[in-house]
């Protein structure tokens, strides 16, 4: 085949994996969406939410649940939409630290497009983005940790194959209308008895990191925007709510909160 020839059909097969949306697509999504997207969308309107709008997600370890929220339609807040059981991850209590510990990871991460896997072995998946910058910052290595179906996991979040469909599909509808997802992921639920009973734990000081994050999404019910301080010499996560748009009364323009300059953004892997 002449180059020019094969370029074309690798521009073909390109196009033909992506739905009109820019979004990559299979015939296994593709028959779900047929058979299921209808429901779906239904099930959300009677939750009082808007299919397509901003999604976030939060995972549990200890309590193996997977919480699914929405951006409600008139307020800049959250609902949650549905929590799944998580049927199985691997590893224990803790981060992921290094390739193939069977380690399932906790802290932020955020799912963008190309993280989008309608090919998956484990029916359908996204990637979370391990390592992120606080991951890579302390040299911490894996990767396709994923959010997946099948109900086996090697350092990933396991739910069903039927619970993945509807948790794929919302997700896919966020980034599609242009909101990537935030996935926040911690040992267990962050209440005072819970840290108590884990105050011994050598992760504590870890883990009352990412309980700043998670208290001030309990406060706001906003998923907080989040970045890496390296100013100590060794990176902590920071965490600032990003407020709707507020009209400036002096001179009638909208103001948005931007993060401190010596912020480093995570990015959306």
């Amino acid at each position: 085949m002449r180059p020019l020839q094969a370029f074309c059909v690798l521009a073909l097969l390109i196009l033909s994996a992506c739905a009109g949306n820019g979004m990559p697509t299979s015939e296994r999504l593709e028959a779900v969406k047929r058979q299921k997207e209808t429901a779906y969308k239904r099930q959300v309107a009677a939750a009082g939410l808007q299919y397509g709008s901003p999604a976030f997600i939060r995972i549990f370890k200890e309590e193996a649940a997977l919480e699914l929220w929405l951006k409600e339609e008139d307020a800049p807040s959250y609902r949650l939409y549905k929590t799944y059981p998580v049927c199985n991850f691997s590893g224990t209590l803790g981060p992921k630290l290094k390739e193939g510990d069977r380690q399932a990871p906790e802290g932020f991460y955020t799912v963008g497009v190309s993280q989008m896997n309608p090919w998956s072995r484990h029916h359908l998946s996204f990637n979370l983005g391990f390592p992120n910058t606080y991951d890579a910052a302390l040299g911490r290595t894996g990767s396709a940790l994923m959010i997946h179906g099948g109900c086996d996991s090697i350092g990933c979040y396991a739910v069903t194959d039927e619970q993945v469909e509807e948790i794929y599909l919302i997700t896919e509808a966020s980034i599609a209308k242009g909101a990537n997802v935030p996935v926040h992921i911690f040992p267990f639920r962050m209440h005072e008895p819970n840290m108590f009973m884990h105050q011994n734990d050598p992760w504590m000081p870890f883990w009352m990191n990412l309980k700043q994050g998670h208290d001030l999404f309990e406060a706001t019910k906003i998923p907080p925007a989040y970045g890496v301080d390296m100013s100590a010499g060794t990176p902590s996560y920071v965490f600032q709510v990003i407020q709707p748009v507020v009209p400036d009364t002096q001179n009638d323009a909208p103001s948005l909160w931007s993060p401190p300059m010596d912020w480093m953004q995570i990015p959306a892997f």
